[in-house]
């Protein structure tokens, strides 16, 4: 079943190493059907270079598995929540990269500096709380899918307008309109979180203006888009 959503899935989790988002099997990429039913994802700890769209798992909102051979990610509970409560997004990516998870241990936000990140996220990348001991020992996974949806709950956040987060300790998920989609979201974090970083050392880590900022999003963004060939 699902099987060209397989292959998507396999294709956009292929990009993780390719593009230097994870080391080892750190990392991974969902995409919910589209009657939100199922989703598919990677399995658990195996290796890139082995992976074949045949070891994709199907699950359904429940966390059951309903086709494959292997173990889900250890992160599913996660992007299942995720998708319960985001319904903008049809695809979720976690990786540890570099200077996101830097950002994310740092618990810093990444604030919309310049128009690289302003093309993409319309405002500031928020950072997670830190989870209570309570959320950590029981359920931990689906506990810090809730956390993130009380972030952009608590700051009036639109997953579809910045899909990407941080997660305090621990590394970012970003999102998209299809695996690929929410891999590019990945490596365009990866950037700006470098740049984030860099401005902080330097004590220039300051948001644009809101009309630069509104210029450069809704250019690529929204019914009065014009950037790009369509």
């Amino acid at each position: 079943m699902l099987e060209e959503l397989k292959e998507s899935v396999l294709k956009a989790n292929l990009l993780l190493p390719k593009y230097d988002l994870v080391k080892f099997t750190w990392g991974n990429v969902s995409q919910i059907s589209k009657d939100l039913k199922y989703i598919v994802i990677k399995p658990s700890g195996v290796e890139y270079d082995s992976m074949k769209a045949s070891d994709m798992v199907v699950v359904d909102l429940e966390g059951n598995v309903v086709e494959g051979n292997l173990k889900p990610s250890s992160d599913t509970p996660t992007h299942i929540e995720l998708y319960k409560n985001f319904p903008s997004i049809s695809a979720i990516t976690h990786t540890h990269s570099r200077w996101a998870t830097i950002m994310s241990q740092a618990k810093l936000d990444i604030k919309a500096s310049g128009t690289t990140q302003g093309d993409y996220f319309y405002g500031t990348i928020p950072v997670t709380r830190d989870m209570t001991k309570e959320e950590i020992s029981n359920d931990y996974e689906k506990n810090t899918g809730t956390v993130i949806v009380e972030t952009f709950k608590e700051k009036n956040i639109k997953a579809n307008e910045i899909p990407a987060v941080l997660v305090a300790n621990h590394g970012p998920f970003t999102f998209g309109k299809d695996a690929e989609d929410s891999v590019f979201h990945s490596v365009v974090l990866e950037e700006v979180s470098f740049m984030n970083w860099h401005l902080e050392v330097l004590n220039r880590h300051k948001s644009m203006s809101q009309n630069l900022l509104d210029k450069h999003y809704l250019r690529k963004h929204g019914k009065n888009s014009y950037y790009g060939q369509y």
